[in-house]
């Protein structure tokens, strides 16, 4: 088994280290204390290439694999998770369902600037009363005179507010099928009537990301907006979020060496009793779990990343348990890694001047975006025959 990476992922992985270092963490305290989108940091990353990473050239991308867009999104995580989350999502839940499901047309039409960077795509999944339960979604759509007539709610929209955001993807109720809702997924462009980006939300975390409810009402787009056949919905959202599973694991892994870095550093510079804190055995048990947390989280995002890439549209069993382990495990691994961060800088982890406490905010809703660790944890047990 073959653990090394190729010379174009160390390369991106390097890219994307020094990017973070120089640029991404910088500007992390001021995006996130005053709640600002990193317009300037996001079309950087485009003029790179890291929104395009995992797509053919032929629509803009730069021909890699998941795994070199895992690689990228832990390393910009480990400046901010909310810049992760936006290239994340961006990619895995926008770009990504209109490459691999559109038509040509719809690709053409859409994918090179969102390839770019120039503008962002958002998915459309959770509703106040569905989200993992898909079966319980209320948004509609009705097929009238060649459009689809759209009428519903989402809510915890990532990168559907900016000032570069082209439109959204949901999925909508388009008839039933033997008693069972079909659902679909329709594109949606910004700025069409009747569809309403709502006042975004306070968020505990992940301050520099954009995060809205949207509304739709009576909100009518042409028949062809629909993605892939009419009622394929469910299976691409399942295909969509096993990919988006991953990718979160990757901002988890990213983050919990941010606090290693950030808890060693602080360490052997803090001195108690007259010597480091470091050397104290208590801390060095807490730095000692982490890397090992840490190395464990990578090794099963990068085999998690390699077997999604290799599958295509078609997300085996296999798959589905590695997508589920690996963001169940690198999500809590990164919980417990901010909070013994914040325990070794004692009462300065309680302080906004110190990175760990955004990273304790921020690693919060990795347990519960793209799939709570419960959701993860039933989908495990049902994948082992229970």
């Amino acid at each position: 088994m073959d653990f090394e990476l190729t010379n174009e992922q160390r390369a991106i992985r390097e890219t994307c280290r020094d990017f973070a270092r120089e640029v991404v963490a910088p500007a992390a305290e001021e995006l996130d204390r005053h709640h600002k989108f990193g317009y300037d940091i996001i079309r950087q990353m485009g003029e790179l290439g890291l929104f395009g990473l995992p797509f053919a050239e032929q629509y803009g991308g730069a021909g890699g694999d998941h795994l070199s867009l895992c690689i990228a999104i832990e390393e910009i995580s480990r400046g901010d998770a909310g810049v992760g989350i936006t290239l994340e999502a961006a990619v895995c839940l926008g770009a990504a369902p209109i490459y691999e499901f559109g038509t040509r047309e719809q690709k053409e039409r859409w994918l090179p600037d969102l390839l770019a960077g120039r503008t962002l795509w958002s998915f459309g999944l959770t509703e106040p009363e569905a989200g993992s339960d898909a079966g319980a979604t209320k948004t509609r759509a009705e097929a009238r005179n060649g459009s689809w007539v759209i009428n519903g709610a989402k809510q915890f929209i990532t990168n559907c507010g900016t000032d570069i955001s082209a439109g959204v993807t949901i999925t909508a109720v388009t008839g039933k099928n033997g008693g069972e809702s079909e659902i679909s997924a329709i594109l949606v462009p910004s700025g069409t009537h009747g569809y309403h980006v709502l006042e975004s939300y306070r968020k505990l975390g992940w301050h520099s990301s954009d995060t809205h409810p949207l509304s739709f009402e009576d909100c009518e787009v042409p028949a062809e907006n629909l993605l892939g056949p009419r009622g394929g919905g469910y299976r691409q959202f399942l295909h969509t979020l096993t990919g988006g599973r991953i990718a979160i694991g990757a901002l988890s892994v990213g983050v919990a060496q941010a606090c290693l870095d950030a808890s060693l550093s602080y360490a052997k510079e803090r001195r108690s009793f007259g010597v480091p804190i470091s050397k104290h055995q208590a801390i060095q048990f807490k730095l000692a779990d982490k890397p090992m947390d840490t190395e464990l989280a990578r090794t099963i995002e990068y085999r998690a990343a390699q077997a999604y890439a290799h599958g295509g549209q078609e997300t085996t069993d296999e798959v589905r348990m590695l997508a589920a382990m690996c963001k169940l495990y690198a999500s809590e691994a990164s919980k417990r890694a901010a909070d013994n961060a914040v325990q070794i800088h004692g009462g300065y982890g309680f302080m906004e001047d110190y990175p760990v406490a955004r990273y304790w905010r921020d690693v919060k809703v990795n347990e519960i975006g793209e799939g709570t660790s419960e959701v993860q944890r039933m989908l495990i047990a049902r994948l082992l025959g229970t």
